[in-house]
């Protein structure tokens, strides 16, 4: 069979964040990671081309982009299509994530990989084959392997198998199928196990999102103390802390008294996940204390807190993120503090 293979910028070897809005660009054979993936595939089929955009471009051009993607296709012709794997990156997964669905449009089987809180898993997941993958590099070997025994699989048969076996994230599809014993017996040995307090597996499992009631808005904002949070890895220079460029377990804060405006002399950026030489030349892009203390002079607001809080966005845990708002949003609590402005990338 014929492949052809999905990079962006970075793991297609063209560069980082400044290579962000990358067109799409076609190149001959494997690149990158796609060595490793062909191996993979082994002698009998070949990566015949690598397609590879910058995550900026794909995401935030779409139109264009998948365009010039299914024209690579048309003209490639190939039987198999192979995107990332993009483990934790979520540009890179949404775009992955892009690439797979045209790629189905065109009749074309595709596989991507992800880590399983990477954006594109929640966003593609019921339309794309997703094995699911480590939120760093370290182990992209062995996901690649996965990725071309599933892709050969669903080529060849048309057939990915069941999840657990063939190792993708589940996409709530159900198939009939025979079972070695009736629903009725399943089910008991189940309620036994999980009275008894030994392990089981449902099958069919319930996913309930997370809902969070909106806060009443702040109706006397005059007279209103507004906090600032940032998840751009915002740090005094020199990075004292030592917070973390990604995947981050803890957040700090640092003073704004007296200042009117984030300066470059006094701030820098330490987030991996953009390109951080803009924000580095005006840290207020993610920390917009000028416009807010401006507010403050007009009194459209009451006052701004003293301190301001931030962590590094990308690449962190759920769970770990669902801790570090409670937190801060205990300290703003404590504080007086009646609204907050929070800034992502």
């Amino acid at each position: 069979m014929r492949a052809v293979h999905f990079l962006n910028q970075f793991f297609g070897g063209l560069g980082g964040e400044e290579k962000a809005n990358l067109p799409v660009q076609v190149v001959t054979g494997a690149v990158g990671p796609g060595r490793a993936l062909q191996q993979a595939l082994g002698e009998e089929h070949q990566i015949a081309a690598t397609i590879i955009s910058g995550d900026n471009y794909l995401n935030e051009e779409k139109v264009a982009a998948i365009g010039a993607v299914k024209r690579a296709l048309s003209e490639l012709r190939p039987d198999l299509v192979l995107a990332g794997p993009a483990m934790n990156a979520g540009r890179y997964g949404l775009a992955c994530g892009l690439v797979c669905v045209a790629a189905q449009e065109m009749g074309i089987p595709a596989v991507s990989g992800m880590h399983p809180e990477n954006p594109g898993v929640l966003e593609f997941r019921r339309r794309v084959l997703i094995v699911p993958t480590g939120d760093t590099p370290a182990d992209m070997v062995r996901h690649l392997q996965t990725m071309a025994r599933l892709g050969v699989r669903v080529a060849r048969d048309g057939d990915p198998g069941p999840a657990d076996e063939s190792g993708y994230i589940p996409t709530g599809a159900r198939r009939l199928g025979l079972r070695e014993k009736p629903a009725a017996v399943r089910v008991a040995d189940m309620l036994a196990a999980r009275l008894h307090g030994r392990p089981f597996q449902t099958e069919l499992p319930i996913e309930m999102p997370d809902q969070v009631v909106p806060a009443a808005p702040v109706t006397a904002t005059s007279s209103a103390l507004i906090a600032l949070v940032t998840t751009g890895g915002l740090v005094p220079r020199g990075n004292p802390d030592k917070l973390v460029r990604g995947g981050a377990k803890e957040y700090f804060k640092y003073s704004i008294a007296g200042l009117d405006s984030m300066t470059p002399d006094r701030w820098e950026c330490v987030h991996r996940g953009f390109f951080t030489d803009i924000v580095n030349q005006n840290p207020n892009y993610i920390l917009p204390l000028n416009l807010i203390r401006d507010l403050e002079r007009r009194s459209e607001i009451g006052s701004v807190h003293g301190t301001y809080f931030s962590t590094s966005g990308v690449g962190t845990a759920v769970a770990d993120s669902k801790r570090i708002g409670a937190q801060i949003a205990g300290e703003m609590k404590e504080a007086g503090v009646q609204a907050a402005v929070m800034v992502a990338t």
